[in-house]
């Protein structure tokens, strides 16, 4: 199958915390699925990296982060496209959750027919558009 996880659990892997629930964790650790990482989530992560918001046990993954994630965790980095902009255009705000990043990563997953796994709750609000979800809680 095809993942598609979310900054949140992108920042939980790279950090290397408990907080990625065992369900998710077979699903990353089984070789035969293909797991991948939005590049507005690597927008987001740098970003919080360069303004002291997180930090990590793993080393030197801020220095080439596409690096990190490709060789270091063996997923792939998945960048938005004309596509994906044109479904978060047509793309409706649910209610309690306008934030651009996470509707942005969304409409990714929808567009690929990706399975997205967040640790969002307002994410399964979603899944009357046709958003295939595992939760990470």
């Amino acid at each position: 199958m095809r993942y598609l996880i979310d900054t949140n659990v992108f920042i939980q892997m790279i950090k290397d915390t408990d907080l990625i629930t065992e369900n998710v964790k077979y699903i990353i650790d089984d070789y035969e699925n293909q797991i991948f990482v939005s590049s507005e989530s690597i927008k987001e992560f740098i970003h919080l990296v360069q303004i002291g918001k997180i930090s990590g046990k793993k080393q030197n993954f801020e220095l080439n982060v596409f690096d990190f994630i490709e060789n270091s965790l063996g997923f792939s980095v998945k960048y938005i496209s004309k596509e994906h902009s044109q479904t978060f255009s047509n793309l409706a705000t649910v209610e309690g959750h306008n934030d651009p990043s996470d509707r942005l990563i969304i409409s990714q997953a929808l567009t690929e027919k990706l399975t997205l796994v967040s640790s969002d709750r307002k994410f399964p609000k979603y899944r009357k558009f046709g958003l295939n979800f595992i939760p990470n809680y």
